[in-house]
């Protein structure tokens, strides 16, 4: 029988500043289809249609043990990929003691900077949520899962399930 792989440690990289010592959690995005129930003629259910991504995009929130100047000025990023952020993790089988890496690195801009509650003599957290327009998702350096909404790129285990479409719009 195999154990699951746990995360053992981890870094937050923001536009290449290593946040060690700094990010004290990560939420990593939740992947999500929008999906709408069709039935028609001929039918005896209904059959669930891929309608693309969630309405509620892609999200990564981090915590940080206090006050960060660089994440505060990018608040006013302008582009919707302004911001880079890399999430590396490192998890390790209980059974057989193998380590494998875990990148997800994502492009977007922080909508959200909540500086949580300020209390003398106790710690201090700063939430971001930062919305991402790109996400990548590398095991042991072998890309999993590539969205590029911006570029209508959707790549899952090396296809391009998107491909055909830019093709028939011109892109």
């Amino acid at each position: 029988m195999a154990l699951a792989k746990k995360l053992k440690h981890f870094n937050l990289f923001n536009d290449g500043n290593v946040y060690g010592g700094i990010a004290k959690t990560v939420t990593l995005p939740k992947l999500a289809r929008k999906m709408e129930a069709y039935r028609g003629g001929g039918m005896d259910g209904p059959v669930k249609v891929d309608l693309g991504f969630g309405d509620d995009g892609i999200v990564l929130a981090w915590t940080l043990g206090g006050w960060d100047l660089l994440a505060l000025r990018q608040f006013g990023a302008v582009r919707a990929d302004g911001v880079a952020l890399r999430f590396a993790g490192s998890v390790q089988r209980e059974d057989d003691g193998r380590t494998s890496s875990v990148e997800i690195f994502v492009r977007g801009r922080h909508e959200e900077l909540d500086f949580g509650e300020s209390t003398p003599g106790e710690d201090t957290e700063h939430q971001i949520n930062t919305t991402c327009t790109y996400y990548r998702l590398t095991v042991d350096s072998e890309v999993i899962i590539e969205i590029d909404l911006l570029n209508l790129v959707f790549i899952v285990d090396g296809e391009d399930l998107l491909a055909a479409h830019r093709k028939n719009i011109g892109l």
